[in-house]
């Protein structure tokens, strides 16, 4: 069943980023969701079950780590692979915290965001 559409969540407060990753990923066929705060983290995500979530560390209101150790406090929900992006330097301890599989820096480039992204569903 590899004709299923991979879905992924964003949460992100800049509407730039939002549709930039957007844009790309769709392309690359993706479907998109995005939202730019994470209230109702759980439901939010239990309502799409994505492949893969986006998360950055300045996501209105509770932000990025208290929503990323909520959804790997769920067991239904705490499989799903994280990728926690942040332009603050110490992004690697961030999503070590947050409990995130992996990370990315920001600015990145696309080509990283797509790499980021591969590497964490070929894992599952």
């Amino acid at each position: 069943m590899n004709d299923k559409t991979k879905k992924i969540i964003i949460f992100d407060d800049d509407e730039d980023i939002l549709s930039i990753c957007s844009y790309i990923l769709e392309e690359q066929g993706w479907e998109v969701f995005t939202y730019t705060d994470c209230n109702d983290i759980t439901e939010k995500v239990a309502g799409i079950v994505p492949d893969v979530i986006l998360m950055d560390n300045w996501i209105p209101d509770a932000g990025g780590i208290i929503a990323t150790q909520t959804l790997k406090k769920d067991e239904a929900l705490k499989a799903i692979p994280v990728v926690y992006f942040s332009a603050n330097s110490d992004i690697q301890l961030l999503a070590d915290h947050a409990g995130a599989e992996t990370y990315l820096a920001k600015p990145f480039d696309l080509d990283e965001l797509e790499k980021v992204i591969n590497s964490v569903i070929t894992h599952n």
